[in-house]
């Protein structure tokens, strides 16, 4: 796991942001994954990089990239501290809006004949 420094300028090692851990305990999470920050569980107890991703998703849904990019940490690191809040109940997370499927030409087609036999 890559270093990074924290905003006072001290460097910190991935492993420690994630208490030693390199797995998220769910395997669900995906780079557009959305995060939705819960707003009745109190902060107390959570780690500042935690706490700084409640921020930042209270206001509205954040994706995981987003927020990776945010905290300036590694993606891997973002997913096993995201579980975690998951795992507390602090973060929801919810998939993406799938990509709408082409339709079947024919069926617009009729769409369109029938809108014209109409007017």
């Amino acid at each position: 796991m890559t270093p990074r420094l924290r905003p006072e300028g001290r460097l910190v090692r991935s492993y420690v942001v994630t208490g030693g851990r390199a797995h998220p305990t769910r395997n669900t999470l995906d780079l557009v994954t959305l995060l939705i920050a819960t707003t009745d569980l109190s902060l107390a107890g959570l780690t500042p990089e935690m706490r700084r991703m409640m921020e930042l998703c209270r206001p509205g849904a954040l994706s995981l990239a987003e927020v990776a990019g945010h905290l300036h940490l590694p993606v891997s690191v973002t997913k096993v501290l995201v579980a975690d809040l998951m795992d507390s109940g602090h973060i929801v997370t919810r998939a993406p809006i799938p990509a709408a499927r082409p339709s079947d030409a024919r069926i617009l087609q009729e769409v369109l004949d029938g809108l014209r036999a109409r007017l």
